[in-house]
């Protein structure tokens, strides 16, 4: 039995010895070769050659899946398919991110992206007025980036992105009232008054700290006096005629500037993994 036991300690020892090195040094290598990779595939970034980067990076991640630097990769390549404008696949690229490494000390910057991502993509169509039949935009890509925003601040209240993520948020907000507003004044100028005075109250109810409230409290006055409703006319007037009076210019106070800063860390946001 003594000498069992000494023969299974004996073969432990000796494949120890065959899987790794005593001084650790298979291990240091493959950290400085998954770092050489990196930097070149950062290199190729800051050149502006984003495809060629998100194949380095992919390569990283396949020939060194594990550790800081295949982390890194990961969100790397978000942020490559980001500046590439290809938005599903940096979304899909920051998603990855979250769910393999939901406690990775830069998860709130793939939340900001995501939202970022949506944000860039439909902030031309609701950040002003084209010739396009408003009643056919989806506002889905704002509302997309606005719940990214809000994860972000509510579980990273701290986070170096969460002051840009709240004004952003802000932004939508009022942008997402302005295309309701839009809505309900297209199927007013249509005759359907129903249609516009019910989306006007949904302005009220969804984004009642808006300057839009006012128009859609127009709307409902319009709406109802077209449909001969005299009391629900009346009532809305006197809304308006009270918060115009009392506080219309505080509401267009809570309009954000039409220029928003450049988003926080986007030129080189790797300099905080350091």
């Amino acid at each position: 039995m003594r000498h069992s036991l000494a023969l299974i300690l004996l073969l432990t020892l000796t494949a120890c010895g065959i899987f790794s090195s005593p001084d650790g040094k298979k291990a240091d290598t493959s950290s400085t070769q998954a770092k050489e990779l990196y930097e070149e595939a950062k290199e190729e970034m800051s050149g502006g050659h984003y495809e060629k980067a998100i194949k380095n990076f992919e390569t990283l991640q396949s020939r060194y899946p594990y550790g800081r630097y295949a982390q890194q990769a990961q969100l790397e390549i978000a942020y490559a398919y980001y500046k590439q404008k290809e938005p599903e696949s940096a979304i899909a690229a920051a998603d990855r991110f979250i769910k393999q490494y939901p406690n990775n000390q830069h998860v709130d910057y793939a939340y900001y992206l995501k939202g970022l991502v949506n944000f860039n993509e439909d902030l031309g169509l609701l950040g002003g007025i084209v010739h396009q039949d408003l009643s056919e935009r989806d506002p889905n890509a704002a509302r997309e980036a606005f719940a990214a925003f809000k994860e972000l601040v509510t579980r990273f209240p701290d986070s170096r992105y969460a002051p840009d993520s709240r004004l952003r948020m802000q932004y939508l907000i009022n942008a997402l009232a302005r295309y309701e507003i839009h809505v309900a004044g297209y199927y007013l100028r249509r005759g359907a008054h129903v249609a516009a005075a019910n989306r006007a109250k949904d302005v009220l109810r969804d984004y009642p700290q808006t300057p839009a409230t006012l128009d859609a409290l127009k709307i409902m006055v319009r709406s109802y006096d077209a449909m001969g409703m005299s009391d629900l006319r009346d009532d809305a007037q006197r809304v308006l005629d009270k918060n115009s009076a009392k506080g219309g210019e505080a509401l267009a106070a809570r309009q954000p500037a039409s220029g928003l800063p450049e988003p926080q860390g986007e030129k080189s946001w790797w300099q905080f993994w350091k």
